[in-house]
């Protein structure tokens, strides 16, 4: 098992089960071997006020789970259905993909692998918001 390996720049922090990590002045790599670990970068981190679409609201509700803030049992019904609201609107077979990923990592409970999945969807959708206005 090779585990979560996170490249971090100078200064960078990460969330690891709650606790936030800086790292120093030079990159530096390392590998979280335990799978239930709780990670979230928090460059990628979504803040409360930009929660203002439906795929920012999914990937929000999957980083309440790796923040410690949501039990993770109670999330995860609320997150599938949602991830199946997605696929009402993303109808594309490149989208269908990543739902599907999403949807798996769900039920594996890899909120990490979920939330990545469907932050790949956010340029689809503000695109699709930009098209609609």
């Amino acid at each position: 098992m090779s585990g979560l390996v996170l490249k971090l720049a100078p200064k960078e922090r990460v969330l690891i089960n709650g606790v936030v990590i800086e790292n120093g002045d030079r990159r530096s790599r390392f590998s979280i071997m335990t799978p239930e670990a709780n990670v979230l970068r928090l460059r990628d981190a979504i803040h409360p006020e930009e929660v203002n679409t439906p795929v920012r609201r999914v990937c929000y509700a999957a980083q309440l789970v790796l923040s410690g803030d949501t039990d993770p049992d109670n999330a995860r019904q609320q997150l599938l259905r949602r991830v199946e609201e997605l696929s009402q609107v993303f109808t594309d077979p490149d989208s269908r993909r990543v739902l599907t990923e999403a949807t798996e990592a769900l039920v594996a409970e890899q909120y990490y692998k979920c939330l990545k999945s469907l932050r790949s969807l956010l340029p689809r959708e503000e695109r699709l918001m930009a098209y609609r206005q």
